[in-house]
């Protein structure tokens, strides 16, 4: 939507298969977003923790621009009507969460950080006369060009009815892949579809393997799986065991406040011991819940959790895809007429290890970027391709294919592990065909198969070391196809 209102004066049309603003990832976004807006930071200090947190995979350029733009996008949000919390002198009021070296995350009434950024867009996407929003419109797949690259987008309505729409650029904004996991924080809905379309054109894969687990899901069972915003964490709020022991303080320094993938392996760990993980905010936050942090405190009531007098049970989900189709720092694919914005893209700003409330922050910086760009090219004369959309999995195949990628590409893997999903993604091949699903867990277990050390979200125990050097996985849908076929590495002993 970012994207979309700042490419006027070019037309406009933004499909979204749900009704515009559900079934998205941003929706659900609780912590807020990540800008250097306090009186003792800046944007170097935004960009050096940005950098530090992506374990030597992070484009520094990237995440300068990042940091640079970030407060400009928190005033034009607050401006079109994103309520932001402000202290009683009129200046922000900020959270700290992990990795960070200062409290810089914007919110909104605590965990509605995500809701209220998309009442402001909706509102102003739907009075804005270059867009033509498509409700229930679902995008099936991208229409190639007779010469190269993308010449629009194969398209479902409420019906059903298929219509091949043509356009000289298409934008994807299809966000994670991470409901591909048996166990995830994010709507059902996120395939990894726009990975899938923008491979079949040709375009690179960066850094699929590098998955976020968030360490806090709330463990009740449900599917998607609530979330227990990291800003409790950044409140006081401690991770204990059954039995009360404070657990990350014999594990990082920075205790509940370590890194991600830190917090996420030790929760991992704990819960597959027996000894369970829980998140205790009863002297954080207290009786203020209900009014600090709403969506936290329904979630858990309406398990018969209250977190005013109990812990929440907690165990790491799939929560954020950190690679993502290669761009630009504009969004360009080096697919003619391909673009990508938010999480579906990799401009190499989150590396190994996206650093908390980063991602919303990207999708405005980088999505201005992109629109920008766009004003400025001309129409391309297109020859489209009569094409046809993949082949859906079953439902019984999907949940086969969950369980799989939770089983062997979690937040622990190792060779074994991921030889056998890929394995069993060319089964689900051979029955189902080449799906958009199978094509985006191909890219995570070749890339993951491939890459023979630990690194920020990526940990393999069979290869705990990280390598000297720091180099990006940049995957064709050829070379991950390939990946299948190769002999299984010789397993080194843990160290």
């Amino acid at each position: 939507m970012w994207t979309a209102l700042h490419a006027a004066p070019r037309a406009v049309i933004l499909l979204t298969g749900a009704p515009l603003g559900t079934g998205s990832s941003t929706g659900w976004a609780q912590g807020g977003v990540a800008a250097a807006l306090g009186e003792d930071d800046t944007p170097a200090l935004h960009a050096r923790d940005t950098i530090a947190a992506g374990a030597g995979l992070v484009d520094a350029h990237a995440a300068r621009l990042l940091a640079e733009a970030g407060p400009a996008e928190i005033e034009a949000l607050y401006a079109m009507g994103a309520p932001f919390e402000r202290e009683a002198d009129g200046h922000w009021s900020l959270s700290r969460e992990a990795a960070h070296s200062r409290a810089r995350v914007a919110r909104v009434k605590g965990d509605q950080a995500g809701a209220g950024i998309l009442a402001a867009l909706i509102k102003a996407v739907k009075s804005a006369a270059h867009i033509d929003v498509r409700e229930g419109w679902r995008a099936a797949g991208l229409i190639p060009d007779e010469g190269e690259g993308c010449a629009g987008v194969m398209a479902l309505d409420e019906a059903g009815r298929r219509h091949d729409l043509i356009a000289s650029d298409v934008v994807l904004a299809t966000g994670s892949l991470c409901g591909l996991y048996g166990v995830t924080t994010t709507p059902a809905s996120s395939q990894g579809q726009g990975l899938a379309w923008a491979a079949r054109l040709g375009a690179v894969i960066q850094d699929p393997e590098f998955v976020q687990f968030h360490p806090t899901a709330i463990d009740i069972g449900r599917d998607p799986a609530p979330l227990a915003t990291e800003a409790l964490r950044g409140e006081g709020a401690i991770l204990t065991d059954r039995s009360g022991h404070r657990f990350m303080r014999g594990v990082h320094d920075d205790a509940e406040l370590a890194p991600r993938d830190v917090v996420a392996r030790a929760v991992h760990r704990q819960v597959h011991s027996g000894r369970g993980a829980f998140l205790d905010a009863r002297a954080a936050v207290g009786a203020e819940f209900p009014e600090r942090f709403p969506a936290v405190f329904a979630a858990c009531m309406s398990a018969g959790i209250d977190p005013r007098e109990a812990p929440i049970p907690v165990a790491p989900a799939a929560h954020y895809h950190m690679g993502g189709i290669a761009t630009d720092i504009d969004g360009f694919t080096g697919v003619p007429g391909l673009w990508a914005v938010g999480e579906c893209a990799s401009t190499g700003m989150h590396g190994a290890n996206r650093l908390a409330s980063n991602s919303l922050l990207e999708g405005l910086v980088f999505g201005r970027r992109a629109a920008i760009a766009l004003r400025e090219r001309g129409r391309r004369n297109l020859h489209p391709l009569k094409s046809e959309p993949a082949p859906d999995l079953t439902p019984d195949a999907l949940v086969r294919l969950r369980a799989a990628m939770s089983a062997f590409a979690g937040v622990e893997r190792d060779g074994t592990g991921l030889a056998r999903l890929l394995d069993e993604i060319d089964a689900l091949e051979a029955m189902c065909g080449g799906a958009d699903a199978l094509i985006a867990v191909r890219l995570v277990a070749a890339g993951a198969y491939l890459r023979e050390e630990s690194r920020g979200g990526h940990f393999r125990t069979d290869r705990p070391a990280t390598a000297p050097h720091a180099v990006h996985t940049r995957l064709t849908l050829e070379a991950a196809r390939a990946v299948s076929h190769l002999p299984l590495p010789l397993a080194e002993p843990a160290e």
